[in-house]
């Protein structure tokens, strides 16, 4: 009996609660999310939004790429509290850092990476999570990042500019109706980084809400990590027993 995928649905996967020890002195609370019968093809490390904003590992986007990527697309998932958040999951130890402090956490993120010999990896970055990316991605061994609702703000020219001739990709979904950055000033932005990979979403907000935009993001991501496996199903049918 197929089933259709929509905002609760979790899809099999194997889950595993992690803690992640930054060289600072803090634990950081999060899951790693696996595919349920074979070895991931590929890493998504995933950096939620702005934490004094109410983001966490459960913001929508993140909390549904853990829940269906292993299963439709073969990908690791890592979701992780940045110091200060907190969600169901628990609280990461240490206060909001501004983007600078939160170094610190994706060091701790890429170190289990390394120690699992995950595949691949990515960084997926939203909102705030895009500018963690952006300022410390480079100094680790990443393919690349994905950038969902970048606002720049704590991103200075000089930091982005690096990302230019670096080697690693980078692909920037930019909302229509985005709060902070939109479509025609984002070319602009990234233009001192001719290698990005701008998409301009029609319709799309800063905050990606309702299954269409969801889907929309989903299918973006796993365009550019596992191109195989796009476009994504929207109904699921789970293996037959035995």
């Amino acid at each position: 009996m197929q089933l259709e995928i929509r905002a609760g649905v979790e899809l099999p996967a194997r889950r595993e609660n992690i803690e992640l020890h930054t060289s600072d002195g803090l634990t950081l609370v999060g899951e790693l999310s696996l595919p349920a019968q074979r070895e991931p093809v590929a890493t998504l490390v995933a950096l939620h939004p702005l934490t004094t904003h109410g983001g966490f590992m459960d913001s929508h986007i993140i909390r549904k790429a853990a829940a269906r990527l292993p299963a439709l697309a073969d990908l690791a998932v890592l979701r992780f509290n940045f110091r200060g958040a907190e969600s169901p999951r628990g609280r990461s130890e240490g206060a909001f850092g501004e983007g600078i402090d939160e170094k610190h956490d994706l060091d701790a993120a890429m170190r289990l990476v390394e120690e699992r010999q995950l595949p691949s990896p990515w960084l997926v970055g939203w909102s705030f999570g895009t500018e963690v990316a952006l300022k410390h991605g480079l100094r680790h061994p990443v393919v690349g990042a994905i950038l969902l609702s970048p606002p720049l703000r704590r991103v200075n020219r000089a930091e982005l500019e690096a990302w230019a001739g670096s080697g690693k990709q980078l692909v920037a979904l930019i909302p229509e109706l985005d709060d902070y950055l939109r479509p025609d000033e984002a070319r602009l932005k990234f233009a001192i980084v001719p290698e990005t990979k701008l998409i301009a979403v029609d319709g799309g907000k800063h905050l990606w809400v309702g299954e269409d935009q969801t889907r929309r993001v989903l299918n973006e991501i796993v365009t550019a990590v596992n191109p195989s496996a796009a476009p994504l199903p929207t109904d699921w049918t789970p293996p037959a027993a035995g």
